[in-house]
């Protein structure tokens, strides 16, 4: 019985101080520009698009079925038979919490950031994570915009938000596919092969940001998941000569 294994762990850190605006498939809501035009070097944080731990590896295995029966016709049917399986997981990416609101009398409208006040039990960390901060339609109540605030400025005499960008993590990504396969030898240089593939074997569902608007509809709710297929099965045939 012959097997192969091959990983490659990647860990980093990627920094940067801005952001694509509009609507992306990184994150539901972005803003290019700084919430506070005079202080750009509050925007400096984790990059958008990164990922911290990435994990990925490949085995692949020789199955000796044929070891376990004697008989002529057991080893020629359970005999060349090979499993290849290839795993991927990573961690989520980073996203910011807007408030919706402009805050003061300059920036840019919606890219304003409210204060954190309390510590969620992230959905990260639980079996349900459909709910990122875990108190349903309460989720805003760990936020708080400074608006009317003493010093304010612009129509909501309001301030910049202390809340950094890019300080929550999504959900992790993580899938696996397996590959079943043999080859039987037929005439001459011509061979058979046959194959089952299954494609995110165990119906991993991995769920995309949750909505990240403060003040807009369903805060904190993950209406949406990644763009890797649930599973699914392929069977194949190969002739190799």
């Amino acid at each position: 019985m012959g097997i192969g294994l091959n990983a490659t762990y990647t860990y980093s850190k990627e920094l940067d101080d801005s952001i694509p605006g509009g609507m992306s498939n990184i994150e539901p809501v972005t803003f290019a520009l700084a919430q506070n035009p005079f202080d750009v070097s509050a925007e400096k944080s984790r990059s958008s698009s990164e990922l911290g731990q990435v994990l990925t590896y490949n085995v692949s295995l020789q199955l000796a079925f044929d070891k376990w029966f004697h008989t002529a016709h057991a080893q020629r049917l359970l005999s060349g038979w090979q499993a290849d399986a290839i795993g991927q997981w990573h961690e989520g990416l980073p996203f910011t919490v807007y408030s919706g609101v402009q805050q003061t009398g300059y920036g840019d409208g919606g890219a304003d950031r409210p204060d954190q006040v309390g510590h969620p039990s992230l959905s990260t960390h639980h079996a349900v994570r459909e709910d990122y901060f875990g108190q349903g339609a309460k989720n805003a109540s760990f936020f708080s915009i400074p608006i009317n605030v003493s010093g304010g400025t612009g129509p909501f005499h309001g301030r910049p938000g202390t809340l950094g960008r890019n300080t929550f993590t999504g959900p992790r990504f993580s899938t696996l596919d397996l590959a079943l396969s043999r080859s039987t030898p037929l005439v001459g240089e011509f061979s058979l092969e046959g194959r089952v593939e299954f494609y995110n074997l165990f119906n991993t569902v991995n769920f995309g940001l949750p909505n990240n608007v403060l003040n807009g509809s369903g805060f904190g709710i993950i209406n949406s998941t990644n763009s890797n297929n649930s599973r699914q099965m392929q069977l194949s045939l190969k002739l190799i000569y």
